[in-house]
């Protein structure tokens, strides 16, 4: 399985997912800072590996304060987490990390602090083990949805790169050949940081999945010659009606999944779920740099001066999505129930 994220003698080693998929090269980052600027830069992405990386973020900034109490400590660490905080604002995953840390660092505030800062390594290393589990657990649960013989529709990457490790929705479609299912996938190259085409498939190739790439504005003409079956996406962050947060174009596929009648699923684990939020009216979306436009691999694409406007997410309506996987099951309409009982 591809490891996108793990500790290396007491380093947190990633795949820098900006040289993929020319080459495969490693970033150690040994500060909590130096992780932030990987989740900033998108050298690691996809809202499940933020929650990870934030995780073990936390620790190597942990290892570095030198305090006399735990109130010291502590007062430290929070200064840390709010920088990280601020490196990437629509996946909610990199505040559920954050604040996993700091709430076993305050159960734990009796411990001398060396033993508490190795009690936060291994919380961060538990986070990174749940995560794996859980996207075994979402694909065995989306694999249901999934026939014998589909054509599935993808955008974005929500795989093992997105996570750490096995993915949400092309963990569905693992789970479905794993099952023995035929199915081919056709992805979305996913404008402007091309993570379907740099990411996706080279996952799916890695794994020997029959994938066809296609460009972001072939999908409807796919849907009309009917060769898609179904649409599996994942998600950064998830309001309490079902509306969806996912990278930018997620919506206009789940329109025209609508308009031909197939079922659009987004596949998200429970820390994506955002119930604090009514809508997705609430959720932040990140305005990204208009280089990543107007440019592709360092070369100009558009005139010097051009105007640009880059929203790196948008919002399904919950009126699109036909079902929610999740790690705890699968989530059906009316979602601010099915998904506040998920939620436990």
């Amino acid at each position: 399985m591809i490891k996108t994220i793990e500790w290396v003698d007491g380093v947190v080693r990633m795949i820098d997912q900006t040289r993929l998929p020319t080459e495969k090269v490693f970033v150690d980052c040994r500060t909590i800072e130096e992780v932030s600027l990987a989740i900033k830069t998108m050298i690691i992405r996809g809202a499940p590996a933020i929650g990870v990386a934030a995780a073990m973020g936390v620790s190597l900034g942990a290892e570095e304060i030198l305090a006399e109490d735990f109130a010291g400590f502590y007062s430290q660490l929070e200064k840390k987490c709010a920088e990280l905080a601020r490196s990437r604002p629509t996946a909610v995953n990199l505040a559920w990390g954050i604040a996993r840390m700091k709430r076993v660092a305050s159960d734990n505030k009796d411990l001398a602090l060396p033993d508490l800062k190795k009690r936060l390594r291994r919380e961060s290393q538990t986070i990174c083990d749940e995560d794996i589990a859980a996207n075994q657990a979402m694909g065995a649960f989306g694999q249901t949805l999934i026939a014998d013989g589909n054509n599935v529709l993808t955008h974005c990457n929500a795989g093992a790169l997105a996570t750490a490790g096995f993915g949400t929705a092309l963990g569905v479609i693992r789970a479905s050949v794993n099952a023995g299912k035929k199915i081919s996938v056709l992805a979305n190259e996913t404008r402007p940081f091309l993570q379907g085409a740099r990411l996706t498939v080279w996952e799916l190739m890695e794994d020997n999945i029959p994938v066809k790439l296609i460009t972001d504005s072939m999908a409807g003409h796919f849907m009309q010659k009917k060769q898609v079956d179904v649409v599996v996406v994942g998600a950064d962050r998830i309001a309490a009606n079902g509306d969806v947060a996912n990278k930018i174009g997620t919506y206009m596929v789940a329109i025209l999944a609508k308009n031909h009648n197939i079922p659009f699923y987004v596949a998200a684990p429970i820390s994506t779920l955002d119930l604090s939020l009514a809508s997705g009216e609430e959720i932040p979306i990140e305005e990204r740099s208009a280089d990543e436009v107007t440019t592709i691999n360092n070369k100009r694409m558009a005139p010097e001066g051009a105007m640009v406007a880059h929203p790196a997410f948008d919002i399904t309506p919950h009126q699109l999505v036909t079902a929610i996987i999740t790690d705890k099951g699968i989530a059906l309409p009316p979602f601010t129930e099915t998904l506040k009982k998920l939620a436990g």
